[in-house]
């Protein structure tokens, strides 16, 4: 029978939808969910096994033993017949994990679909009614502490405020939600719920650091801030398809991590300091949870002399595995802690010079000049 089990499921995962996984898109799913009748990866199965055995009850395809009716079950589903089960109504906006995201996307994903059903009954999608209200932990700027504060989202006014005190009625900050960009940063804040806003202030990005007790909540906030983001993006563009709107809502770093970077002066040494690269905007900072950078500057393409080249120029100093950022104004010095990550990061960097600058890319580079008062290169000391 186990062979033939085995056989009958491997059989099962040729058929359309069967070979990734019905939670994340991996591919070639190990496990499955009998009793929901959907093939599953091994990050998913885990998910899937806390749900508990009432909602999903999870088996290896291969080294657990399978009942005939359970076979029979997964052949009367499978991934697609699931899918139109549980996500008939998921919204435009919400983020959809695929493998490579944070966990409590990944798990919120999955308990949205199977346990809250939330994509079966509208009523229960709390986040697209516009308005969110409550408690966030937040880093402060100074104590770099994180405290609870009262933060409301208002897609009406284009909003959202915090209060550093219970009893405010004014707020300590007015983000405006067309400006901020929201990503998970688990590993940075030490919190599997962690959740980085950035947006612009006088032509300089700033960086806010939260996080909520459960992941429902951070996720909750997340998805609000994308569906309002995306209602206004309607309106302001109605000739527009939700699939160029999407790309608007919210992005995640193209990499993150800490290099070693040479200061402009000759005498100038290598400083250890944390990189961030969103979209075309590279910016450093002395830590990963710093408020602001230290320096940013828009990278530019091939074409306007930006390049991206192993080891430093002849007669300067290297230190570990060195490169070199070239712009029209400067060449920067840079060095990885190892190949890997020098690799990554020559291989990220080519990919951002090699597409031409967008009208938007260039917004942006003449809005940080403009409010900045200098060249938006040299403000990368």
């Amino acid at each position: 029978m186990a062979n033939r089990a085995e056989k009958f499921l491997m059989d099962l995962l040729q058929k359309q939808g069967n070979s990734t996984c019905a939670d994340c898109g991996e591919k070639e799913p190990e496990w499955a969910s009998y009793n929901i009748g959907v093939f599953l990866c091994t990050m998913c199965a885990g998910v899937h096994r806390s749900l508990g055995s009432h909602i999903s009850k999870v088996k290896s395809l291969r080294l657990d033993k399978w009942e005939e009716d359970q076979l029979r079950l997964m052949e009367a589903m499978g991934n697609l017949k699931a899918k139109q089960k549980y996500e008939q109504m998921v919204p435009p906006s919400y983020r959809r994990p695929c493998t490579s995201d944070v966990q409590v996307l990944r798990e919120q994903w999955i308990r949205a679909k199977y346990e809250r059903l939330e994509f079966t009954d509208p009523e229960k999608q709390k986040y697209l009614s516009g308005h969110m209200e409550g408690h966030l932990w937040k880093q402060g700027k100074v104590d770099t502490k994180f405290e609870s504060r009262r933060f409301v989202l208002s897609e009406e006014l284009n909003t959202l405020i915090y209060f550093n005190r219970e009893n405010a009625t004014v707020p300590k900050a007015t983000l405006h939600l067309d400006q901020i960009n929201c990503t998970f940063v688990p590993d940075k804040i030490g919190n599997l719920n962690g959740l980085q806003v950035t947006y612009d202030k006088d032509g300089s990005t700033r960086n806010m650091f939260l996080y909520a007790e459960e992941g429902k909540d951070i996720v909750d906030w997340y998805n609000a801030i994308r569906a309002a983001k995306l209602t206004r993006l309607r309106i302001a563009y109605p000739t527009h398809d939700d699939e160029e709107l999407l790309q608007q809502l919210t992005r995640d770093f193209l990499k993150e991590g800490w290099l070693q970077k040479r200061g402009p002066g000759k005498t100038d040494g290598y400083r250890k300091r944390w990189f961030s690269l969103d979209k075309r905007r590279l910016m450093y900072y002395k830590g990963p949870l710093d408020p602001f950078p230290k320096g940013e500057l828009i990278i530019g393409s091939v074409d306007e002399g930006f390049a991206v080249l192993h080891g430093v120029p002849p007669g300067q100093t290297e230190v570990g595995f060195g490169f070199t950022l070239k712009t029209p104004d400067r060449q920067y010095l840079l060095s990885a802690d190892n190949q890997k990550d020098l690799d990554e990061w020559m291989a990220v960097f080519k990919s951002v010079i090699k597409v031409p600058m967008t009208p938007q890319d260039k917004s942006v580079k003449a809005h940080m000049v403009k409010k900045r008062g200098n060249s938006a290169l040299n403000i990368f000391k």
